[in-house]
């Protein structure tokens, strides 16, 4: 069982920046790709940005190519993505996941585990 908690949502203006967090608790392990999502209004949830907690590699959808980081400290089994230069179209609800990894780490069904989820709104 994993329990995953973001935080660091909130409400700024376009070109701003924000730094969300997800804590993981319980049994995590360092096998296990962390990801991010998001989910607009009316809109599908999309993949964002994953990490692999054993190999170190990070991968990114285009969208978010060169302005979002994902990072991770495993001493504190949290996870994080940096948001600079963010968009009035980055504006949803971030989700952070756990799952095995893989091939597969673009899509929701490879993760196991959800957070709650976190609101960035980003005003023009």
């Amino acid at each position: 069982q994993v329990q995953l908690v973001e935080s660091g949502g909130g409400l700024v203006q376009a070109g701003s920046s924000l730094r969300l967090s997800c804590a993981a608790s319980g049994r995590t392990f360092s096998s296990y790709f962390m990801g991010w999502f998001r989910q607009a209004p009316g809109k599908e949830r999309e993949f964002v940005a994953a990490i692999s907690w054993s190999g170190g590699g990070t991968y990114y959808a285009d969208s978010v190519k060169g302005r979002f980081t994902i990072s991770r400290d495993n001493a504190k089994k949290t996870v994080y993505l940096q948001m600079n230069s963010l968009k009035p179209e980055d504006t949803a609800s971030y989700y952070c996941a756990a799952g095995p990894g893989g091939t597969n780490y673009r899509r929701q069904s490879n993760y196991d585990y959800w957070g709650q989820g976190t609101q960035v709104t980003v005003s023009s």
